[in-house]
């Protein structure tokens, strides 16, 4: 008897041992670090140093970077298991408890149980808890809504990666444009240095103005060494959210689609309460508390634990005498009774009172998000119009200046540091223009996060020669400095000298587009 009850307590334990192995991936298995360090550092890490990648090199489109960082980010993976991992927690949730095998043996003949039937040898008892009407399915739709939650959650980082990876690529895309707008401009300061020598050798000119002139270049190279270093900077943190070398050549492509217009306010409200991940988290975990409140609700009624059992019998030894030896088998059931009304309250109240905090937090973030749709949309509008009025009026009325003073200049009608003052302003309004576009497209893009997704402008009408905007490249900069585009001698029109070293007009004839 004793060996029987072994061998099916044996097979109950085996079944169970077999059905807790957790499900392992296979590359999680692959241990690379040293035996002292592998049960402290998880086995999947590598130390060795990210490699470059070549088919990276040159010019990367955004779209291509976005997908890319999409696809690499750590973080983005750990919240899809996550999401995963909750999915998993709903079939727990509304399923029922295993059920209870409960074997007894009595070996000695004195203190076994007796009956009319006889000696009772072994006893297995079987018993399942099953919890009342609704509870299972309460406990199955908060899991659910914890799997909406996650799945929000990992909505909002996807959105928060891809404007780092927006923000990052503008911020490379514009040091590249500043540098090629300083280096034309320096050429227009070389320009100047040679009328500027050429006016020292007649006499016309004092030495303080090529030495003005020298210092001037030397200010405009430390501008050139600071947006390499923004360049650097940029190229870096883009590799980061890349999840490849820093040493990769990382470059923009050199044409990049109209920004737009932002689209009306009222919109933008609509769109980022309707499709905010971080509201849709909030509004999950309210479907959630709810969902355990009336869970917390039907404790008050009992649960039903029902039980079989099987007794094996025998006439050996056996108190009666006319025992037949019959096995015993019985059926009942067994109720828990919920009168301790205090906890079960103090339960239900709880669950209501999350409820309301998460109903409030709700409200507080819903007004946090109209308030970054306003502030970021103010903030867009006014960038842009900045940019605009760069663009359209502040620089061609610099440039217009510069022209002026120039023409003056020759001619000893006007002084030095106008000259060198103007020529200032024009690098100054250059490199502004381009942050305010810059700042423009970075808030464009954390408005698209805010607001759950999607383009944030309204589409822009193609224009004759297309959309795109075409910047100057580093080679095109070099090629006009190189081409022929220095004041030959003081005889030569200043006008058309600024014209043939400057790129402004073909910076704006590219920008600008037709309505």
């Amino acid at each position: 008897m004793v060996r029987e009850a072994g061998w099916i307590l044996l097979i109950v334990l085996a079944s169970g041992c077999q059905a807790a192995r957790t499900a392992v991936e296979p590359q999680s298995l692959v241990i690379s670090e040293p035996a002292e360090t592998a049960g402290v550092r998880p086995a999947s890490v590598s130390r060795v140093v990210t490699p470059v990648r070549p088919e990276l090199a040159g010019p990367v489109s955004l779209d291509v970077v976005v997908a890319e960082v999409l696809r690499q980010h750590g973080g983005v993976q750990a919240a899809q298991k996550r999401m995963e991992s909750a999915s998993r927690r709903v079939t727990v949730a509304g399923s029922l408890q295993d059920p209870m095998l409960e074997i007894d043996n009595y070996p000695q003949v004195a203190r076994s149980p007796q009956y009319q039937m006889g000696r009772m040898t072994n006893e297995v008892m079987l018993s399942q808890q099953v919890p009342w009407y609704g509870k299972r399915d309460r406990q199955a739709c908060a899991a659910q809504a914890e799997v909406q939650a996650a799945r929000a959650e990992l909505q909002a980082l996807q959105l928060q990666v891809r404007e780092e990876a927006e923000r990052a690529w503008y911020e490379l895309f514009y040091a590249q444009q500043m540098l090629n707008v300083v280096r034309e401009d320096q050429q227009v300061l070389e320009n100047l240095l040679q009328v500027a020598e050429a006016r020292y050798e007649t006499g016309r000119a004092g030495q303080q103005e090529v030495l003005r002139l020298q210092a001037e270049q030397a200010t405009v190279s430390a501008e050139l060494l600071r947006l390499q270093q923004v360049q650097q900077s940029a190229r870096a943190e883009l590799a980061r959210l890349m999840q490849i070398s820093p040493e990769t050549p990382l470059m923009p492509t050199e044409t990049l689609d109209a920004a737009g217009t932002p689209l009306e306010l009222e919109d933008l409200y609509e769109r980022a309460i309707q499709q905010r991940p971080e509201l849709q988290v909030v509004l999950a975990e309210i479907n959630r508390e709810q969902q355990l409140a009336e869970r917390a609700r039907l404790d008050y009624y009992p649960d039903v634990s029902m039980r079989l059992g099987w007794g094996r019998m025998t006439d050996d030894n056996a108190m009666v005498h006319h025992a037949s030896g019959r096995d015993n088998v019985s059926v009942g059931f067994g109720v828990n009774v919920p009168v301790n009304h205090k906890r079960l309250r103090a339960s239900v109240q709880a669950a209501e009172a999350s409820v309301v905090a998460a109903t409030r937090d709700y409200d507080r973030l819903k007004a946090e998000t109209q308030r970054d749709v306003k502030q970021l949309f103010s903030q867009a509008v006014s960038q842009r119009d900045s940019a605009e009025l760069l663009r359209d009026s502040v620089i061609p009325k610099t440039e217009q200046a510069l022209r002026a003073a120039l023409r003056g200049y020759q001619v000893d009608a006007t002084a030095f540091s106008d000259l060198i003052s103007t020529w200032r302003e024009l690098l100054k309004f250059h490199v502004a223009q381009l942050q305010m576009e810059l700042q423009y497209r970075q808030t464009l893009a954390t408005l698209e996060r805010v607001v759950g997704g999607g383009s944030v402008v309204q589409p822009v009408a193609e224009a004759e020669d297309g959309a795109a905007i075409e910047f100057p490249s580093e080679a095109a900069v070099e090629a006009d400095g190189a081409a022929g585009g220095r004041l030959r001698s003081v005889s030569t029109s200043s006008e058309s000298a600024i014209r043939e070293v400057s790129a402004l007009n073909r910076l704006k004839a590219n920008y600008r587009r037709r309505e």
